[in-house]
């Protein structure tokens, strides 16, 4: 048995960034039970693990142009 993966931490704008679409589908994502929210930052922007992220996205097939 392999060994879970380090999440990558980081907030939904970063996230967005990774995977070219807006925060505020990442956010959508959350509120809709997509992504799970690990936490808030600081500034009280919603943490996510990044590979949770892309692998939403990749299994959605959402990609930006």
């Amino acid at each position: 048995m392999s060994p879970t993966p380090t999440p990558i931490i980081c907030d939904t704008v970063a996230a967005a960034q990774y995977v070219q679409v807006t925060p505020a589908a990442v956010r959508q994502w959350i509120r809709r039970g997509h992504v799970r929210r690990t936490g808030y930052d600081r500034a009280g922007r919603a943490l996510v693990d990044l590979r949770e992220v892309r692998a939403y996205v990749t299994q959605r097939g959402t990609t930006a142009a």
